[in-house]
């Protein structure tokens, strides 16, 4: 082989590995940072995920179903509830069975806050997500002729929350969500616990879901048959 030749291979290969090294070099510190970074990166993440809408005075406040142990959503209703952001809390919650379901127990939680038991309307349903309770509680918010209401969820829930039922109740009704502070999910250190990942997962895979099951909807979507009164009647309450 030419020597002019094998001495330019070799630079070439020495080249290389140079540039290979830097790039290295560059990943493992790139690593590095993030690693190190880890534990604000993910209190971002999960902030970021929380949305708190500025609240008026609205018809209805809706607490959705599924509430913690400790009834952390029906708290944060009661409270919206005392300080006069609206006249009726609707107790949205699943049939656990044909008598009775998280709604009843619900109404409970919000007569022992302080809300009066004729200003809770109790809504059982069979929903099974989110997005299947907002198209539950479609017809009675437009039954009820409202223009505007206040969905309380967990904090953790509340972008998904947002998301479906904007999406799902007609443009005319304003739909402005309030977080709940659960618990069993703290910005601050959610990585932490098992039951808090599990939760922030949950979310993801469900905004997933969400975003495609109503990308491009028109927010004029059907009645469903989820709803689920007494008698097999839409359940009716105060105005």
């Amino acid at each position: 082989m030419n020597p002019r030749a094998l001495r330019g291979n070799q630079r070439s290969q020495s080249g290389g590995i140079i540039s290979s090294l830097v790039s290295l070099i560059f990943l493992l510190v790139f690593l590095l940072v993030l690693y190190l970074a880890r534990h604000p990166l993910m209190r971002f993440a999960a902030e970021a995920w929380i949305v708190e809408d500025p609240l008026d005075r609205a018809d209805a406040i809706i607490v959705l179903s599924d509430d913690n142990f400790y009834a952390d959503r029906v708290s944060h209703a009661a409270d919206l509830y005392r300080h006069g952001m609206a006249t009726l809390v609707v107790a949205s919650g699943r049939k656990l069975r044909p008598y009775a379901g998280v709604a009843e127990l619900m109404e409970h939680d919000l007569v022992e806050r302080g809300v009066p038991k004729d200003r809770v309307l109790r809504f059982p349903h069979q929903a099974e997500n989110t997005h299947e309770e907002a198209l539950a509680l479609r017809p009675l918010a437009i039954e009820r002729k409202w223009r505007n209401v206040i969905v309380v969820t967990s904090t953790y829930h509340t972008r998904r929350s947002r998301y479906i039922f904007t999406h799902v109740f007609p443009s005319s009704i304003a739909v402005k969500v309030s977080g709940a502070k659960d618990g069993e999910f703290d910005p601050e250190n959610w990585w932490e616990r098992r039951v808090s990942v599990k939760r922030f997962a949950t979310e993801l895979a469900g905004m997933a879901v969400a975003v495609w099951e109503l990308w491009g909807s028109s927010r004029n979507v059907p009645k469903t048959p989820a709803v689920v009164g007494l008698n097999g009647l839409i359940p009716q309450g105060v105005v």
